[in-house]
């Protein structure tokens, strides 16, 4: 059965929207582990729209389940990662003028260096996923580069109807037995919500589930506490299919 890591970041976009210190993200993950949160995620951008780097360091000191950095492959990034240390880092692509993160790594265009510090910050103790789309060849190249997860990008998905919908399910089904055969680990993210949630967390493999948009849109009515239960309890209830 999934994990379920909550994504704080958009406690952040509210905070930042006014520059103000509230809500704070890093009392906000501590309230979801309260919930029932097996981690917490979040994503240091470049531009800095949401979660800052206090709040990596503060997360990185507080959170007692486990602490998921997402981040661009960047010199920057990287040595930040390697100083705060945290539990995983999940490498995603990045734009400065996108609204969320848009697709996933393109792994065919990686520069020589990049298998050397997938393996520098494992040697660190940082375990190292890749954001990619649920495609065959990505998930070879994931692969050779020796990194411990990949985290397979749910968007189209979600944002699928009727047929489609079917469609990438059994995409993201496919692409999770691969990766395991190939000896990966396997998380999935990006437009889960409480309406479709439920069929992704009965893939086999998928070991954690990443979600943050909808349970703290949730939590604006009910309270973050039981919007995190209230997940929860949708990833609990999904019965899992034959691996």
């Amino acid at each position: 059965m999934p994990r379920l890591h909550v994504n704080i970041d958009h406690v952040a976009t509210v905070r930042q929207a006014r520059k103000a210190q509230q809500p704070d993200p890093v009392f906000a993950a501590g309230l979801c582990e309260l919930a029932g949160a097996n981690g917490i995620t979040a994503h240091l951008r470049e531009d800095r729209r949401h979660i800052q780097d206090r709040d990596i360091r503060l997360l990185r000191e507080v959170v007692k389940t486990l602490f998921n950095l997402e981040m661009a492959y960047t010199p920057e990034m990287i040595k930040l990662a390697h100083e705060i240390r945290p539990d995983q880092v999940c490498l995603v692509p990045e734009k400065r003028e996108e609204l969320t993160t848009e697709g996933g790594l393109d792994l065919h265009s990686m520069p020589d260096s990049f298998a050397g510090d997938i393996k520098a910050l494992q040697d660190n103790g940082i375990d190292v996923s890749l954001f990619i789309d649920p495609d065959p060849n990505l998930i070879e190249a994931a692969a050779g580069a020796d990194a411990a997860f990949i985290e397979l990008h749910t968007g189209a998905y979600a944002n699928a109807k009727g047929k489609q919908r079917e469609n990438e399910l059994k995409r993201l089904t496919t692409a999770a037995i691969y990766a395991h055969e190939l000896g990966l680990r396997v998380n999935a993210g990006h437009g889960l919500d409480y309406d479709n949630v439920m069929a992704i967390a009965q893939i086999p493999f998928i070991e954690e589930l990443n979600i943050g948009y909808s349970i703290i849109g949730r939590a604006v009515y009910v309270g973050l506490d039981q919007a995190v239960r209230e997940m929860q309890d949708r990833v609990l209830a999904a019965s899992p299919l034959e691996e």
